[in-house]
């Protein structure tokens, strides 16, 4: 059976809403359980729906997306969420990734690629807009820069490891508990170790880190002394 995705439209644009809804639901295999402009009704609009995927504007009239996000996830939600806005601003997206969004996407994207994007993003993939790619290649280059950081790695252990590898491709922990045959519960387990003993706040940072490690003198000596079978 084919399972629509139901996704949660918050922007304060009343058009912008009904224009997405209708490319979601008519052209993206998805639908839209639903729509608001108000701040204050995302908590409980959240826990009514339970959306698979929250599509959230940054610049809303009463208050920043982020701080939305920051107020449902206090309130123990952890629905995925996609940035949809006007803002090309790296600072912008920079704070949105290391808040823990899984997409950033621009509001002029051509309109297939705003439905790609967020049914990408609905399967685990972390998406990012196109214009946007060299300030996230940036944003990936500005973390810590290796040193030090084998000792953190060592801490891990090799579940953990895979977990991270994972994490670091956007993975979903719905998707990773399926390659790696292990229940739900378990990775949510290991992400929470590694967070812990890595001391990271988001699954952006831990993409961060794994990249500057792979690409640090500590982490390319690490790969070499791997024999090969």
């Amino acid at each position: 059976m084919n399972t629509r995705t139901r996704v949660m439209l918050v922007d304060d644009h009343a058009l912008c809403r009904s224009g997405l809804t209708e490319l979601l639901e008519h052209r993206g295999n998805m639908s839209v359980v639903a729509a608001s402009g108000d701040p204050a009704l995302v908590v409980a609009l959240l826990r009514e729906h339970q959306p698979d995927l929250l599509v959230l504007d940054l610049r809303l009239a009463k208050v920043d997306g982020l701080s939305v996000m920051r107020m449902f996830r206090a309130d123990g939600c952890e629905v995925p969420v996609v940035i949809l806005t006007m803002s090309d601003d790296g600072a912008d997206m920079s704070a949105a990734l290391r808040a823990g969004v899984r997409g950033y996407l621009l509001k002029d994207m051509e309109p297939e690629e705003i439905i790609d994007a967020i049914g990408r993003a609905a399967r685990g993939e972390m998406v990012v807009a196109p214009a946007m790619m060299l300030q996230f290649a940036q944003i990936l280059q500005s973390g810590p820069k290796g040193t030090g950081m084998s000792g953190l790695v060592a801490s891990l252990t090799e579940r953990e490891r895979q977990v991270l590898d994972h994490v670091a491709r956007g993975q979903s922990n719905k998707v990773i508990a399926k390659v790696l045959d292990i229940s739900h519960n378990t990775v949510k387990m290991h992400v929470r170790h590694i967070m812990d003993k890595l001391n990271l706040h988001s699954r952006v940072e831990a993409a961060v880190f794994s990249f500057e490690y792979s690409n640090s003198r500590e982490g390319l000596r690490a790969a070499s002394d791997v024999k090969p079978l």
